[in-house]
């Protein structure tokens, strides 16, 4: 799977598209560079799940939680750099008790339910473009 976003408009379009699939356990991953759009897109996503404000990088906090649809917790793993530091997030704790969104997921790879949605979000040829990848 690969989308094609020339603006923020179908990155909009692309996390609504993605919502509608969403029964509300799953683990979506995300991987890009810093900048690549990561928080941008959990925010449309989570627009589209009827959560309208307060979505925003979850770095300083590691976990964010919100409701809309069904309960969403929204990592960022940036700064866990092994499995002593993922424990004491209370990662584990989150899985499959609402969807949970996980920005930095090359860092805990390892660590990833089998079933996640792995989404790798790169930088286009264009300033504003950006490819989103399903990774295995």
């Amino acid at each position: 799977m690969e989308y094609i976003a020339k603006t923020l408009s179908d990155t909009e379009a692309f996390a609504l598209r993605l919502a509608e699939t969403l029964k509300g356990n799953e683990t979506i991953a995300l991987f890009g560079d810093l900048g690549a759009g990561k928080t941008t897109f959990v925010r449309y996503l989570c627009k589209a799940l009827g959560i309208t404000n307060g979505v925003h990088s979850p770095t300083f906090a590691i976990v964010n939680e919100y409701m809309g649809k069904f309960p969403v917790y929204h990592f960022d793993m940036y700064r866990i750099t092994d499995e002593d530091d993922l424990y004491s997030t209370g990662y584990y704790d989150y899985l499959g008790k609402g969807l949970v969104i996980i920005e930095w997921s090359e860092n805990i790879e390892d660590y990833l339910p089998k079933d996640a949605l792995k989404l790798e979000l790169r930088y286009g040829e264009e300033e504003n473009t950006r490819i989103f990848k399903g990774k295995k």
